[in-house]
């Protein structure tokens, strides 16, 4: 019972994400393209509401629904290691025609067929997961 309302946040929020076409892999390609503002105005309100909560949740301490102090952790700084893990996220975005949330979503919609991107996906976070003690810092 207790997971029960995040599976009913993740249908709300599935169905915003379809609703505003986010989804669309021709949204995507214009985004691409730079055809578009759509997708960038999305992402860019996300990225700044996600910059605001950090700093209140900082400032102000807030604390999990738990009642846990929230601690983000430093990321280490570089520059390569962003350029090359964003060039491949970018990529696999292109080439799926959708980022890790709205495959989901499109599940939802009946493309079976992004199964085979979650499938790749996961796939290749597990290997992440492998070699990562390995990779350079």
């Amino acid at each position: 019972m207790k997971s029960i309302k995040f599976l009913l946040v993740g249908i709300v929020f599935g169905t915003i994400m379809y609703k505003a076409q986010l989804v669309s892999w021709f949204r995507i390609y214009e985004m691409f393209r730079f055809e578009s503002f759509h997708m960038y105005g999305v992402i860019g309100s996300a990225v700044g509401l996600g910059i605001i909560y950090v700093q209140l949740i900082k400032r102000f301490k807030i604390k999990s629904i738990e009642g846990q102090a929230i601690e983000i952790a430093p990321k280490e700084k570089g520059f390569a290691r962003y350029i090359l893990g964003g060039t491949i996220f970018g990529l696999g975005w292109a080439l799926a025609g959708a980022c890790p949330g709205p495959m989901y979503v499109l599940v939802g919609t009946g493309a079976f067929s992004i199964l085979i991107v979650i499938a790749a996906a996961m796939l290749g976070t597990f290997v992440y997961g492998l070699v990562m003690k390995k990779l350079p810092h």
